[in-house]
C-alpha cells in the first residue's frame, strides 16, 4: 500500500523582487513584483511549491498572514488537494471565497499539487492525467503604455526572446495613440507574428466598441478586458459588436463565476488565472466548462504552473509567459520557437533559489 503523507505546515515568505521590464498599464506602472514564496512540507521530507503575486506590497503582509492561519488549519491533514480545498471552503465560506482569501487558498492547492506529483516522481501534468508538451506562448512581460517608437523597439525585443507572438496594452487617453502603437508595432514584425492587446478595464461599454471597431481591421487575436472585469452584459454586448475576439477571464474568482460568463456569452475565449480560479483544482473545474462550452481557454501570469495545466485543459489556446518570479527561481521555464516547454522533471516547474530568496526577503 501507499505510505500515507501528511502535511506539516504551508510556510509562506514574502519577498519583492524587480522586474527585468516595469510594465506601464492604463492602470499604473508596476516596476517590482512583490510575491509571497509558499512551501508545503509534509512528514515524509517532501516539499511542494507555489507563488503568490501580491500585485500591491500592502497586501504581502495579509495575504502571507492568511496562508498561515490556513497552514494551522491543516497542520496533520493528509495530502489530498480536493479534501484541503474543501476543508478550506467550509472554513472560509463566511467571509467570502474571493479577494486575499482565494490567492491564499490557491496557492496552498498548487503547493499541495506539487508536493503531491514530487511525491510520486512525476511532472504535474503527468499526475493529471496528460504529459508534459510543447504549448504555444506569447510574451507578455512588456509592450506597456509607452510612445510608438518604444513599443516597435520593445516589440523586437521581446520576440527575439523565442517567441512569435506578444501582447500590447492599450488604453490610452486618446483611442487614435491606440490604433497608431498597434499599426507600428504591426508593420514593424509582419503579418505573421500573432499580436493582442489588453485594455485592463479602461473603457465604458460604448467607448470599448467604438475603439473595438478601430481596431477590429488590424489583425488582433484578441481584445483583452476592455471593460470591468464582471460586467458580464456589458462585455456580452462587445463582443456581439466586434469582429475581433473578445477575451476575458483573470480575474475570474471560481469556475462559478466563470460558469456565468460563459452563461452570458460575454466573451469569445476565456484566460483564468491560477491564483484567482481556485489553485490547480479550480483550474480543472474551469477547463471542463469551457470544454463543455467549446470555448478556448489560455491562461493569465504563473508559466511555470500554467504550462504544465494547458497539458490537460482540453481547449488549450494560448500560455501568458512573463519571468516576473526568475530573480528567486532555480529553474526557469524554457522557450523555444514560439512554445513554451514544460519539464519532465517531478513538480509544477517551481524551485527557489535560496539565495537569491534570502536577498530579496521583506522582513
Amino acid at each position: 500500500m501507499t505510505e500515507t503523507i501528511r502535511i506539516k505546515r504551508f510556510h509562506a515568505r514574502p519577498v519583492i523582487v524587480p522586474m527585468n521590464l516595469p510594465l506601464k498599464t492604463s492602470t499604473g506602472a508596476v516596476a517590482k513584483a512583490p510575491l509571497v514564496l509558499i512551501d508545503c512540507e509534509t512528514d515524509q521530507g517532501v516539499r511542494g511549491h507555489a507563488y503568490l503575486f501580491s500585485i500591491t506590497p500592502s497586501a504581502l503582509k495579509p495575504l502571507t498572514a492568511m496562508v498561515t492561519e490556513m497552514s494551522e488549519l491543516l497542520a496533520g491533514d493528509e495530502l489530498l488537494p480536493f479534501e484541503l480545498e474543501r476543508k478550506l471552503t467550509q472554513r472560509f465560506t463566511l467571509l467570502g471565497l474571493a479577494g486575499l482569501q482565494r490567492l491564499a487558498q490557491s496557492g496552498i492547492d498548487v503547493a499541495a499539487w506539487d508536493a503531491l506529483a514530487r511525491s510520486k516522481g512525476l511532472p504535474l501534468a503527468r499526475l493529471l492525467g496528460g504529459a508534459p508538451k510543447p504549448v504555444k506562448a506569447y510574451n507578455s512581460k512588456g509592450l506597456g503604455i509607452m510612445p510608438a517608437s518604444a513599443a516597435v523597439d520593445e516589440a523586437h525585443k521581446l520576440l527575439a526572446e523565442g517567441f512569435h507572438a506578444a501582447k500590447i496594452r492599450v488604453g490610452r487617453p486618446d483611442a487614435r495613440e491606440d490604433l497608431a502603437v498597434v499599426r507600428a508595432v504591426r508593420k514593424a514584425v509582419g503579418d505573421q507574428v500573432t499580436l493582442m492587446c489588453d485594455y485592463n478595464q479602461a473603457l465604458t461599454v460604448t467607448e470599448a466598441i467604438r475603439r473595438g471597431e478601430m481596431l477590429d481591421d488590424e489583425g488582433l487575436t484578441w481584445i483583452e478586458e476592455p471593460i470591468r472585469h464582471d460586467d458580464y452584459a456589458g462585455c456580452a454586448r462587445i463582443a456581439d459588436a466586434l469582429r475581433t475576439p473578445v477575451q476575458i477571464g483573470e480575474n475570474f474568482d471560481s469556475a462559478f463565476s466563470m460558469q456565468s460568463a460563459l452563461s452570458a456569452e460575454a466573451c469569445d475565449f476565456v484566460m483564468p488565472d491560477v491564483q484567482r480560479i481556485g489553485g490547480v483544482t479550480g483550474w480543472l473545474r474551469a477547463a471542463s466548462l469551457a470544454h463543455a462550452a467549446g470555448v478556448e481557454m489560455s491562461t493569465h501570469l504563473f508559466s511555470e504552473v500554467s504550462a504544465h495545466l494547458l497539458c490537460v485543459t482540453p481547449t488549450a489556446h494560448w500560455l501568458e509567459y512573463v519571468d516576473w518570479a526568475d530573480a528567486v527561481l532555480a529553474t526557469r521555464l524554457t522557450i523555444e520557437d514560439g512554445f513554451a516547454l514544460p519539464s519532465e522533471e517531478p513538480g509544477n516547474g517551481i524551485a527557489w533559489d535560496e539565495a537569491a530568496v534570502t536577498k530579496y526577503l521583506v522582513s
